[in-house]
């Protein structure tokens, strides 16, 4: 059985009434077990989630999780960060973990320190930029960090792929900042919601439209898709494939309330079989 390991911290989803799993970690580790592989999860934080039954935890105890609430406004999300747990650096990683099939780095708050791509070097890593491209302004307020302020090489130089959205980059800094990554990382993919994805391989870019879906939840589907990218090339799918594949899985993901919607593998195959129309072009 192949393994896939997530870095990041699991976070507690400000709700009414308490809290909700979130977080980069938590999402692409659910999918990476419900779609048949071995996940194993690297963070810290107070509490083993009984949602993530059938996932791995590396737990690095801490007295508090990260915790964020996010607040929806016409289509956009805010974020502010309430709690943060400790930093995950390389000293952290077990060295059996080295050899896992495929990685992703997830960060919500910078806690993933850069070098630990290093680690993993020559193997399917996979970085979501979001937790290194934000700072925590007053009240706990998330705004978008100007990617020129961000020590980007220690990743770009070992990672495989890429993936970022737009709510993490401010206009004005997603044409460079992609020319930027695309010429770093053999795969580069820019998420906008209902909008689909814009895909990059090698200096070629194409366009995947999202797939329909009876939207609940938005949070996650970035998460969702970058796991399920690196999934589906690791099993042989070509960057299009892969990128077919990942958007089928965050549509499935956005139609239930948080972690509840991780797709299993029967649900993003009826999906993609629903929607032959929708390739990357």
């Amino acid at each position: 059985m192949p393994r896939f390991l997530v870095i990041g911290h699991l976070v507690q989803d400000v709700v009414p009434g308490g809290f909700r799993l979130g977080g980069t970690a938590a999402y692409a580790g659910l999918l990476a077990h419900r779609l048949g592989w071995e996940a194993c999860v690297l963070t810290a934080g107070a509490v083993d989630p009984p949602e993530l039954a059938g996932v791995r935890l590396l737990r690095l105890p801490s007295l508090t999780s990260t915790r964020i609430q996010n607040v929806y406004e016409g289509g956009r999300r805010r974020q502010f960060v309430l709690a943060r747990a400790p930093e995950l650096g390389p000293d952290l990683v077990p060295p059996e973990l080295g050899g896992c099939d495929a990685v992703l780095l997830g960060p919500v708050a910078g806690e993933v320190r850069p070098e630990t791509a290093a680690l993993f070097s020559g193997r399917l890593l996979g970085a979501c930029l979001q937790g290194w491209l934000r700072e925590v302004g007053p009240a706990g307020a998330v705004r978008p960090r100007s990617p020129s302020c961000w020590q980007a090489d220690a990743v770009l130089e070992h990672a495989q792929a890429v993936f970022v959205s737009d709510e993490d980059l401010a206009p004005e800094d997603v044409p460079a900042a992609l020319e930027r990554w695309s010429q770093a990382v053999p795969v580069v993919a820019f998420t906008r919601g209902e909008k689909g994805a814009e895909v990059c391989h090698r200096g070629e870019w194409r366009h995947i439209q999202s797939f329909p879906a009876r939207a609940v939840d938005p949070t996650g589907a970035g998460d969702v898709f970058a796991a399920a990218f690196l999934i589906a090339q690791h099993e042989g799918a070509d960057p299009w494939e892969a990128a077919r594949f990942a958007s089928a899985a965050a549509s499935l993901v956005v139609e239930k309330e948080g972690v509840e919607g991780v797709p299993q593998r029967w649900e993003v195959e009826e999906r993609l079989r629903a929607y032959p129309e929708i390739v990357c072009r």
